[in-house]
């Protein structure tokens, strides 16, 4: 009997709990329904009205020619901010002390801060990468023993693609401050081609010139430049240096050195490779 009486008031204990809790559900959405409904019909129409004003903004933007760090910068913090008052009213729906949230949200920001130096440094230097504009997206540079053309900017972090197409991040931090190689849209390839020393200069600079011109990947403007670099042990040296894209650096290197080759054979001008004479000398017997 005991037992099937402490087992009758454990079932009972678990009802009126189940009552209650059941009460309290009933009394909270009779209180707060049409708040908690609200304030999400509010968030919802805020992130419509955010991604509309981001969007309108954005189309706004890209007429004014604007660089596309700083338009991206910009839509962003026009979604952010629509975002942030959409959440200040959807707060305020629940009764929920304005003053008293904007103080706890500042307090919170030092300490957020302070954690976070290293994030903040990026971003405060993704910033001055976006309005100092030491390069651009589409250029060549080379930096903290990395090169590669710039792909995107972001306020964290900026991105270049490699030679071998390859993604490099580089940290925002790390790139302020530092040594910038920026090539720009164009590079210079840096070429030489020995030739004998019985060949005629003008001869061979007229030929290298050729080669340039017939070859598509050369740009005109700027000039290539074409000239005697150095006098070597056995041969003539010619520095051959012309412009191409980016995207023709790799490939025009190969076909103007095939194309050297073929037409010095064809014109009978010599490549010479390194030789020694070695006399041998003994006493006459």
């Amino acid at each position: 009997m005991d037992s099937t009486n402490a087992v009758s008031a454990a079932v009972n204990s678990v009802n009126s709990n189940v009552e209650h809790l059941k009460q309290k559900l009933i009394d909270f959405s009779t209180d707060y329904g049409m708040q908690v409904v609200g304030a999400v019909i509010i968030l919802i129409i805020g992130l419509l009205v955010a991604r509309w004003v981001g969007k309108v903004l954005q189309g706004w933007l890209e007429k004014q020619h604007m660089e596309p760090p700083v338009r991206n910068l910009l839509v962003r913090v026009a979604r952010l901010m629509v975002m942030a008052f959409t959440l200040v009213m959807a707060l305020d729906r629940f009764g929920v002390p304005i003053t008293t949230l904007v103080a706890g949200i500042g307090v919170a920001g030092v300490g957020i801060g302070l954690a976070m130096q290293g994030v903040l440094s990026n971003i405060v230097a993704g910033l001055t990468i976006i309005f100092t504009k030491p390069f651009r997206v589409g250029e060549y540079i080379e930096l903290a023993g990395v090169h590669g053309q710039v792909r995107n900017i972001e306020l964290f972090s900026t991105v270049l693609t490699h030679t071998d197409l390859s993604s490099v991040v580089i940290p925002n931090r790390k790139i302020v401050g530092e040594i910038l190689h920026n090539y720009g849209v164009i590079r210079q390839l840096d070429l030489s081609v020995g030739v004998a020393y019985g060949t005629n200069p003008t001869e061979a600079i007229a030929v290298l010139q050729e080669i340039l011109k017939s070859n598509p990947r050369v740009l005109t403007s700027p000039a290539p430049g074409v000239g005697i670099s150095s006098l070597s042990d056995s041969s003539i040296v010619f520095a051959v240096k012309p412009w191409t894209a980016l995207a023709d650096f790799g490939p025009a290197g190969a076909e103007l050195y095939q194309a050297i080759i073929e037409r010095f054979r064809a014109q009978k001008i010599e490549i010479p490779f390194p030789q020694r004479e070695v006399r041998m000398l003994g006493e006459n017997s």
